[in-house]
């Protein structure tokens, strides 16, 4: 568990409420503080922050004002959600229906997935590393259980762990967005594609691919891999679909076989 403590640095700044504000703005957008995180009780802040309670009231109110906390009576001080859904459920839903939805998904997939992994393996700090090698054990352990939910869970934080790692916040807030799909299976069937022949095993491979060249501080390599990622899943999915497509036919030409 985080310790708070290194979290929340003392304050030593002229405009103490100006102050806080910052701190904890700064810790919004770079992702420390995320939507929902709820916030140290009011004493323990001020004495994180080396604050008096009244200004970090003060403090906390201008970041409600500005949409930022939600202050729950009873209960604390929450960080407000900040990013809305990606798509409306109709929309969704739509795109749910329409193959060629989900080819441009893994497209725009491709190009954020290689930047952040380029990114990451100039960037990433030994937190980071941990984060990623923590998420390849997951894999590694679901695929040896047959476990398809921790797989899948596991699948979409350890993208999640080289986003971070990349240090890019605009980045990290926009895919964010895309993995909340995926975790919804809006595109990303990860039990359909498990079902091709061979794409555990493929699919742990190459993500164990990534963080090496990652970990390794390989830019080149770690851009290589994951488009090399998003391209199997890609062609693995139009391997199931056409193959789904001949056996619908089939029984269809035999449907007519058998009334001839």
């Amino acid at each position: 568990m985080t310790d708070n403590r290194s979290v929340f640095d003392p304050i030593d700044h002229d405009s103490v409420a100006d102050a806080v504000v910052e701190k904890i703005e700064d810790l919004i957008v770079n992702r420390v503080l995320r939507q929902g995180a709820k916030l140290p009780a009011e004493r323990d802040l001020a004495e994180m922050l080396s604050v008096s309670r009244p200004k970090l009231r003060e403090a906390l109110k201008r970041l409600e004002d500005e949409g930022l906390i939600e202050v729950v009576k009873g209960e604390g001080s929450f960080v407000a959600k900040l990013t809305n859904e990606a798509m409306s459920p109709a929309l969704l839903d739509l795109f749910s229906r329409h193959g060629d939805a989900f080819f441009e998904y893994l497209e725009y997939r491709r190009e954020q997935e290689a930047f952040a992994a380029r990114l990451a393996a100039d960037r990433h700090t030994e937190f980071d590393a941990e984060a990623i090698r923590a998420e390849v054990k997951v894999m590694e352990e679901a695929q040896a259980t047959n476990d398809l939910k921790a797989g899948m869970q596991a699948d979409i934080r350890f993208h999640s762990a080289i986003v971070d790692a990349a240090h890019n916040t605009m980045l990290n807030h926009m895919m964010t967005s895309i993995y909340d799909l995926t975790r919804k299976g809006v595109f990303y069937n990860r039990e359909y594609l498990r079902a091709i022949d061979g794409t555990g095993e493929a699919l742990l491979s190459q993500h164990k691919e990534i963080a090496r060249a990652i970990l390794g501080r390989d830019p080149d390599e770690a851009e290589k891999a994951a488009r090399d990622h998003i391209d199997f899943v890609e062609a693995s999915f139009r391997k199931g679909m056409d193959q789904a497509r001949r056996e619908t036919l089939s029984r269809k030409r035999r449907m007519v076989s058998d009334q001839e």
